[in-house]
This record gives structure tokens, sequence and C-alpha cells, in this order.
């Protein structure tokens, strides 16, 4: 991919080429690290400006650990490129988030460098807490890492996993990878002085024991940890990770090699339970990053000498419709409360954030938090709408059940990335929503086949008095107008888009362009199912009598999913008509574009009309029509 010569980089193929290198050829590496990972991205998109801040801790993490053998535990992985540069896949780097190409993640089945998988945040912890104990309970001398960021420590699972390894007999290093709290230069080689003389055997040492000696003597050894708690407390803020049972370190300046190299050398060396606190810089390295970290965390491919986005589009996006629809909303009801679990930007938020920044609330990575939260505003008679994506929502489920759901309260769910995602791949996927909603009682649930509807389907679901649900797709939709207005659907209504014979197709949602596109080439009937629960019975009802074969569509599971809810209606009314679903297939889907993500699973307008054509009742069907046709 890359034309540009990089001296030292080009010859690391692994971690064990890392540790052949002297530390003034790391400073180089460095800067070749964080050059290709530049172009790289810029080339394909992808996440950069997180990348670009844990540059150096990388290289640290690799050259003073034995990697693999010693497992790194990355948080989310938006931080982890230079990992996967340095771990064997630097070549690879231009098929990033393509199809059959790396993940955007990381992947336990790309990489035995990739500890453990995710792309949800706040799960470093506990991973490498369980891997730390495995070693502890096997007798192995194998050291674990959990490297975390400031944002995924706003989870409670954090802290879970904080506090549980508190208690325990493990060696584990937690690394707080800080890129929101800035060292001032006056006060940053105090800082990186203070981590090096307690990260060093003399302090521990001493510590230890005294904490030994003292064992029996209760006084003195209350005495001795009120006194190395003060001391520490005065000059650093890590009392709270102290008082969860771990030594803090910190806070380290993690673009100074020299002084991360030292640290980690010394806590390598400790056991039990360590925590690092390393302040980096988001974007580092690239001025337009720097500049505007939070656009650079997640990009599409762009020019690199300006930072401006290869090509785009015009047309509004769905979560661009949800922004504009919020505020004025808004502006029309002064109970309207919008909330969002650190995701203001990619929820279309931003505008509302100012409009309204009274009633605006961003509660951090805690999407169990933001719904019971949501619920304790509805009780009080406000109407709070959670901007939330649709994979983060799985994080929830228990809050929307017993919080929200089980009291029937007044809370609006505007589902993001709902369906496939095409680059971000199966942990970002929103298609497991409609299956796990469809099930719970009280709730209203309806899919946009377009611009339009998305706007009057969120107005609908703002007026309902209970728990309410709008799942639209990541990206753009066929380009209607959304329009202005604030008004509503009829709750439960369906809309015949085209009147054909032998075949009606179900669409719920995103999938009605495509729908509309294969019937026209078999003369079938398209229904624009809108609401998924309620469903249109009388509809349905209708287009079993008047059809032959009855096809459901849906960008969602199979198992669960709208299909079914057909499926159900159909076998209480004793209706014997067939019906064949289509959906997201039993398998997780690869990361790739989104259109070839639709394709491979049949939910373009090709796959739809081949799976009808290839139905036993159309091909009956179409064998009568024929013989039909012929005698007349």
């Amino acid at each position: 991919m890359s034309q540009i010569h990089y001296p030292v980089l080009d010859t690391i193929d692994s971690p064990a080429n890392l540790r052949g290198l002297n530390e003034p050829q790391l400073q180089q590496l460095a800067g070749e690290l964080r050059e290709f990972l530049i172009e790289s991205v810029a080339s394909t998109g992808g996440h950069l400006a997180a990348g670009l801040g844990t540059v150096e801790l990388t290289i640290a993490l690799h050259y003073i650990f034995n990697t693999p053998n010693d497992r790194l535990v990355w948080d989310i992985g938006h931080q982890a490129y230079p990992h996967k540069i340095l771990t064997g896949r630097r070549d690879a780097m231009d098929g990033l988030r393509q199809p059959g190409g790396l993940s955007g993640f990381l992947s336990r089945d790309e990489s035995d460098y990739d500890s453990f998988g995710a792309g949800h945040s706040s799960t470093s912890i506990s991973a490498a807490l369980g891997m730390a104990m495995a070693a502890w309970q096997t007798g192995s001398d194998r050291r674990t890492v959990a490297i975390i960021g400031d944002g995924a420590m706003t989870a409670g699972m954090a802290y879970e996993a904080l506090n549980n390894a508190g208690d325990s007999d493990c060696d584990l290093l937690v690394v707080l990878n800080d890129n929101e709290m800035s060292i001032s230069p006056n006060r940053g080689a105090l800082h990186n002085h203070l981590s090096r003389l307690l990260s060093g055997r003399m302090y521990t040492g001493v510590r230890e024991g005294s904490k030994h000696i003292l064992n029996n003597l209760p006084g003195a050894r209350r005495f001795l940890g009120r006194w190395e708690e003060h001391v520490k407390g005065m000059i650093m803020p890590g009392t709270l990770f102290e008082e969860l049972g771990f030594n803090y370190i910190g806070p380290v300046d993690g673009h100074d090699l020299p002084t991360l190299l030292s640290t980690l050398r010394n806590l390598r060396g400790l056991r039990g339970r360590q925590f690092l606190h390393v302040v980096t810089r988001k974007g580092k390295g690239y001025h337009h990053a720097e500049q505007d970290p939070c656009n650079f965390h997640g990009v599409t491919p762009f020019n690199r000498d300006t930072g401006e986005p290869n090509g785009g589009t015009a047309k509004k996006t769905y979560t661009g419709i949800f922004g504009d629809w919020l505020c004025d909303m808004a502006d029309d009801d002064d109970r309207l409360v919008g909330i969002t679990p650190a995701m203001c930007e990619g929820s279309g938020m931003v505008q509302f954030s100012k409009q309204h920044a009274g009633r605006f609330y961003d509660v951090g990575i805690a999407e169990q938090h933001a719904l019971t939260f949501a619920a304790g505003l509805a009780c009080e008679g406000l109407k709070p709408v959670v901007a939330i994506y649709s994979t983060f929502l799985q994080r929830a489920y228990d809050q929307l059940i017993h919080d929200i759901a089980l009291q029937d309260l007044d809370v609006t769910l505007a589902i993001d990335r709902a369906g496939l995602v095409g680059a971000d791949g199966a942990t970002h996927a929103g298609v497991f929503d409609i299956s796990f909603l469809r099930c719970v009682p009280n709730m209203l649930i309806m899919a946009p086949a377009d611009e339009r509807e998305c706007r009057q389907m969120l107005s609908t679901a703002y007026r309902h008095e209970g728990p309410a649900a709008v799942r639209y797709p990541r990206g753009t939709g066929p380009g209607r107008e959304p329009g202005c207005d604030l008004e509503p659907l009829t709750t439960g209504k369906a809309a015949l888009c085209r009147q054909g014979h032998g075949v009606a197709i179900l669409a719920f949602g995103s999938r009605l362009a495509a729908a509309l596109d294969a019937a026209s080439g078999i003369d079938a009937s398209v229904v624009n199912m809108r609401f998924i629960k309620p469903l249109d019975r009388e509809m349905v009802l209708a287009m079993a009598r008047q059809h032959d074969l009855l096809v459901t569509v849906e960008e969602n599971v199979l198992a669960g999913g709208a299909g079914s809810a057909v499926n159900e209606l159909l076998a209480t009314e004793y209706c014997n008509c067939p019906v064949l679903n289509l959906g997201i297939p039993d398998r997780f889907i690869e990361h790739g574009d989104h259109a070839g993500q639709l394709s491979g699973c049949g939910l373009d307008a090709t796959g739809i009309l081949a799976a009808i054509s290839a139905h036993p009742e159309f091909r009956q069907t179409a064998a009568a029509t024929h013989r039909e046709t012929g005698l007349a």
C-alpha cells in the first residue's frame, strides 16, 4: 500500500523484532508508526485519533512484556491499530474493514496477539482479570495487562471488575489511557519522577515489607496505611484505586517513551494488582486530529493534507433527521429531555445539546443507567428521549424490561444503526433489536422505510403514552424529503404500496425499496408494514386471503423477528397461507460494505426475487399460470 519508506518499521514483523531494537531506535519507530497509521487510515477509513495517542504506549508494552505469552487486553479496539501494525498485520492494513480484510476491532480469530475480541467498551478489566486468575490457578507466570480508556472507565462494569480484582489473589496490571487530562509542562517531570519512584523496587519493598512486619500490630499498621494514603493522596489522584486494592502509579506522560519503558519494566517485576495512569493526547502527531479529536475518532477515507473526507453525499442521514426532529420537538414541548450514553455526536444530538443545554444529558458509557435514569424522569412527568445505537441497547435489556416496560413508562427510544452497519461489522450490527424488543409487553415498535417516515415515527413514538421505539438504519435513505412538521402516523396501520397478484411482500423498514424492485419483475403486491408491534392484523390477513404466498423482509435476524410475528398471527388465526421469511441468517455477518452485506444475506432486490422464485408455492403457481395462458 505504502510508497513511503519506513526504515525501522519495515523491519518489524512481530514484537520479537521490536524487542531487538535499542531505545533510540524505538523513538524513531514511534515517529514512523504514527506516519504509517495516518497514511493507512486516510486510505481505508477507520478509527484514527485514539490510535495516534497510543503509539508510544503500544511500543512500550510490546517491548517490555513477552507477548503473546503475556496477555494484552485492549478495550474496544479503537486504540489498537498500532498494536495490529506491530503484530504482523502491517501489510494487511490496506484491507482494514474491507470484505475479507482485517477487522476494525480486535479478533481472536485474526491473531494470537489479540487476547480478547470486543467492539463494546469497558470489557477489558473483566476479561483480563479472568485471564490473570486462570494464570494463578494453573501456576503460570504469564502476566496480564488491561488497557482501558478514560471514557470506558465511566461504565459500571469497569468498576465491578476493579472491585472484584481488589479482592483476588492475582497479578494484574491495569493501564488507564487518559486522553482527556493534560499534564502541564512544569509538572510533567515531577509526575514522571514520582511514577518511576513509586513503581521502583525500593519503595514497593519498603511498602510491602512494612505491611508484613506490622501485620500483628493493628494500630501501627493503621497508622502506616493512613500515612501512606495521605502522602500519595496529596500528590496524585489514585486514592480510589488504592481503596479498591490496587497500587496506583502515575500519572505518566504517555508520549515520554523512556519513562514508559522504565515504569513498565518496574511494574513487570512486581506481583499483585497494579494500576498505571497514562496521560496521552488523542490525535497526537496529526494536526487535524489534535484540533478536532472527536471528528477524527472514526473517519471515512480522507485527504491527509487537508483532513477533509473524500467524496461524500449531500443526502440527509437518518441520524441527521433524528437530530432535526429532536430540536423541533423540544421547541414544541418543554417536557422533552434528551439522553445519550456518550454518543452525542454519533447520535446527531450536537445541535440539541447547544439549543437546549439544560435538557441534554450525556451520562457517559452507561447504557444501563441511561435507561433507568430516563425511567426516573418519566416518573416525574418529563418525556425522555434516549438516543442509543441498537448494538448498545443490548447492554440495557434488563433496564428496558424491569424499569421502563414493566411500569409502562413514557420513554422514547431512538434506535440508531439498526440493521447491518458495513465496515464496523458484527460487533456493531444492530440486527437483534426487533427480536428482543418484540417479546416485551407494552412496547410500541416501528421501522421507517424512508426519511419522511422516520420523522413521522419519531413523533408517533413521542406522542405515545408508554415505551416506544423507532429503529432506523445507519447512513442515508432513498432520498424522500422528511418535511418539517411533527405529525404522527396512525398507530398500527400499514400502507399498501403496490397491488399485484400471487405473491405479497410484507416489508419492514429499510428493505421496502428492494422489495418494490423485486416485485416489479413478478407483479407482486408490496406492503410497507411500518409497525412491528402492533402488527396491522387486518392488512396481514387480507394479504394472506388474496395471495398464494406471503414474503416477509426485514433487516433483522430471522429468529424472533418481524417475520416470526407474522407467522404467529397466521397460526393464531388458523390461516395456512405459505410464508417465506427473509432476514439476517443465523450467523454473525463479517465486516464489509453495506450493500455487499445485504447481497450476501439475500436482502437486495436480486436476492429477494431469487428466494421467491425458488419457493415451491411460487413455482407451482407460475406453472399453473403458464398452463392457463397456454390454453387461452
